[in-house]
């Protein structure tokens, strides 16, 4: 499963750091080609040369917010003018905000929430997907979350743009079948950066509706993206894989 990445190209959105970060990392130490995207060049740029550093592999860094159409086309078409394909697409980059309640979501919130995480992954995969069809085939994988199907008060339209992930996920696996996979992660909480601002008390109030009694390390991620990405899970498309300490 290792060999398997060698040389092929991986695209990372939310690269630069947290799960996606964990991503990349894995991916170039098993010979891929990585790009790191993500809104802040800078932060591309350091993971980038972490990657050659470390394992001497080949990194592109790339700005790009996809919460907008066309910079999703500019990081599509800056990939395929470097390296000519896409081999596996992992749309990790996401945003759940907070509010102080329902009522005062405003509409401006909303449509940030949805454009991050639902529209761009439409984007990229429309467009990727579409193009690693014609070069023979590919992966994508969606990082979504157990909002999609827990929802909770607090995360109310990022939980709703999860939930349409799942839609794309099995939609586009329709559409790209037979030769490109699309699989989602439902990915449970995880200690990330965004966990660091989490209100006192959230934490332990999280974990205690995980089986597992703790919340997920950023590398725990790393066995399911590798499996989606390589013919471990050469039947597998349209699928939605829990990663999430055993819910309850």
């Amino acid at each position: 499963m290792e060999s398997e990445l060698g040389g092929r190209v991986v695209v990372v959105t939310g690269g630069s750091r947290g799960l996606g970060r964990e991503v990349v990392l894995a991916c170039a130490e098993r010979g891929a080609r990585v790009v790191i995207a993500s809104r802040k060049l800078e932060a591309c740029e350091e993971v980038a040369a972490e990657v050659r550093d470390r394992f001497g592999a080949e990194a592109l860094p790339v700005a790009v917010n996809v919460s907008d159409w066309a910079q999703c086309d500019h990081l599509a078409d800056t990939v395929r003018d470097r390296w000519g394909r896409v081999d596996v697409l992992v749309n990790n980059a996401g945003l759940s905000p907070h509010y102080p309640s329902l009522p005062e979501v405003s509409e401006s919130l909303f449509d940030k929430v949805v454009a991050v995480n639902l529209r761009g992954p439409f984007r990229l995969t429309a467009l990727i997907g579409s193009r690693m069809v014609d070069d023979g085939g590919g992966s994508i994988i969606n990082i979504g979350s157990i909002e999609a199907i827990r929802p909770s008060p607090q995360a109310l339209p990022y939980a709703a743009a999860k939930a349409g992930l799942h839609v794309l996920t099995e939609g586009f696996a329709q559409a790209f079948g037979p030769t490109v996979r699309v699989n989602t992660i439902q990915a449970g909480p995880f200690l990330t950066d965004i966990s660091e601002h989490w209100a006192e008390g959230m934490r332990e109030a999280v974990e205690s509706q995980v089986a597992l009694d703790r919340c997920g390390e950023p590398h725990e991620i790393v066995g399911a993206v590798l499996f989606f990405a390589t013919t471990a899970s050469s039947y597998a498309s349209g699928s939605v894989l829990r990663l999430d300490g055993g819910w309850r």
